[in-house]
């Protein structure tokens, strides 16, 4: 299936992906003012007042559908004001109560997971397959929270000192900021605001303005469930509603998921104004494939995780790094595989891969391609040529042969369906390769070895490892992230590590003496 080939213009540095959109927007004209409006959720209440607008697009038939409300910067002010009004009650609310919310949210969400799944493809392009599956990955998260009452214990200890006691517990922050990704429209939310809530917080959620509607499907199931209105707030926006949250006062901590040049400007922006941070940004995952392993299981598992959700993923795999002399063989198989993909509309049953998310991300990654072989690399499958629908932002998978460092399409973040192939003669050059490379989200090794996937595990300096699993997301009792240039902050996220990101601790020591007992000294107590 060739597609017609289109431009190969490289966009600027200042043009990478940012799988979160926090840029500027020119406002959609009057001429479609008839279009429907995506609009806020703010204080239980739908809003669709702004002064601009900004297109959303079906990815697949590349045609806009519709508009979504920009909030400014007042609208952003009055939004954190509700959720701050909001909070002071919200926290009151005993932990049986709040956990009630969590179980009754998930049931709503399980019983509209094909209405949510098809929202997220219409607007994000993806197939419905797969976006099923990232609402089942966000439900993991919204059971972990359901046991808040565990996970906001706090400790305590008697006779620290003759007649002293120490306790310590779990504070909500006040008002939270969630900034998350068009590539995961209910997975990433469902990831951050349920532990903030769950933590006794008021959230303000920002999703991508390029797959808003997932948001506002994901806030009116938690409505219905019972959790009170100005708690969960959706603040439709782009650059200026983002710049916002970053800077206001009232706004304790703030959670994104983006590319790592965004991530680095929201960590420090955040530091700067005294909050609290844990910024996720772009990846460049590494598949390791020994001689020892099985080639078949090893080509399946790349093409799936490199060329799922068009390669739009933070955890998809875009190296795979052959040892030794198995390299020829494991291409052939990934090609094969990858050539028989079938590509289209989300919507359709029989679609495998959809399109990418917008035609400046097809440009931009067909300029990766046409860029790797002007830099020497093989390209084995041209994603190009292949045919797929007329309409929309559609590219076949690529596959590119003897990449090395120093090329553009093995440092960049491609974020798009091209998968590179790097050759190393041992298990040593290919662990030096991964801990050179900046970014550090995932890693994965294929091997039938135990003793070498031990030695991987503990070798590698990468956040999340996978042994024979090429997408190595944790389970939600787990957390999620990176390390080096993939994470900015110290706190991963959802799981344990979320809890203790949404909380702050407070130590209380009590004595309880006899009047005879008191006098006064002025040294410092030792006992």
């Amino acid at each position: 299936m060739t597609m017609t080939p289109r431009t190969n213009n490289m966009l600027s540095t200042d043009d990478l992906n940012c799988t979160t959109d926090v840029g500027a927007h020119a406002a959609v004209g009057a001429a479609d003012e008839e279009l429907p409006t995506v609009g806020h959720f703010i204080g239980g209440e739908a809003v669709t007042h702004a002064q601009r607008h900004a297109e959303v697009t079906n990815p697949a038939q590349g045609r806009t559908t519709g508009r979504v409300a920009l909030a400014d910067r007042q609208q952003v002010r009055d939004a954190v004001d509700v959720a701050a009004a909001a909070q002071r009650s919200w926290r009151r609310v005993g932990l049986t109560k709040r956990a009630q919310v969590m179980f009754r949210a998930r049931q709503i969400l399980e019983d509209r997971r094909a209405e949510l799944a098809a929202t997220i493809t219409v607007e994000h392009g993806k197939v419905l397959s797969d976006a099923e599956g990232e609402i089942t990955r966000g439900l993991e998260n919204v059971d972990f929270c359901a046991g808040l009452t565990h996970h906001l214990k706090g400790e305590y200890a008697e006779q620290v000192a003759t007649g002293v006691d120490v306790h310590q517990v779990r504070q909500p922050l006040g008002v939270v900021a969630c900034i998350t990704p068009f590539n995961f429209p209910a997975m990433v939310p469902l990831w951050m605001i349920t532990t903030a809530i769950a933590a006794g917080n008021a959230v303000i959620l920002k999703p991508s303005e390029r797959a808003p509607s997932a948001a506002l499907q994901i806030a009116e199931a938690f409505r219905e469930a019972g959790l009170p209105d100005g708690v969960l707030n959706v603040v439709q926006g782009d650059k200026e509603a983002a710049d916002q949250l970053l800077i206001d006062p009232a706004v304790a901590a703030v959670s994104f998921v983006g590319s790592t040049p965004i991530a680095r400007h929201i960590y420090s922006t955040c530091a700067a104004h005294g909050k609290r941070v844990q910024a996720l940004g772009g990846a460049k995952n590494h598949m390791v494939v020994m001689p020892d392993a099985d080639l078949d299981a090893a080509a399946d598992a790349a093409v799936s995780a490199a060329y799922g959700s068009a390669g739009e993923r933070c955890m998809a795999i875009s190296v795979v790094v052959a040892v030794g002399d198995i390299a020829d063989s494991l291409v052939e198989r990934i090609r094969a595989r990858a050539e028989s993909l079938r590509i289209g509309d989300g919507t359709d049953p029989a679609s495998e891969m959809g399109p990418l998310i917008t035609e400046e991300a097809l440009e931009r990654v067909s300029g990766y391609v046409d860029g790797a072989a002007q830099e020497g690399a093989a390209v084995i499958l041209d994603g190009r040529d292949l045919r797929g629908p007329a309409e929309g932002y559609f590219i076949g998978p690529s596959l590119l042969d003897h990449v090395r460092p120093g090329m553009k399409v093995y440092d960049d973040e491609i974020f798009g369906p091209v998968l590179s192939v790097v050759r190393v003669d041992s298990y040593d050059d290919g662990v030096e390769l991964i801990n050179a490379n900046s970014y550090a989200n995932g890693t994965a090794v294929f091997t039938r070895d135990g003793k070498t996937a031990r030695e991987f595990e503990f070798d590698i300096e990468v956040g999340m490892v996978g042994i024979n699993v090429p997408i190595p997301v944790p389970a939600g009792a787990f957390s999620f992230g990176g390390w080096k240039d993939s994470l900015f902050g110290d706190t991963h996220m959802y799981g344990p590590e979320a809890f203790n990101f949404y909380t702050r601790r407070k130590v209380v020591t009590s004595r309880w003496p006899e009047s005879s007992e008191s006098q006064v000294d002025l040294g410092f107590p030792t006992h």
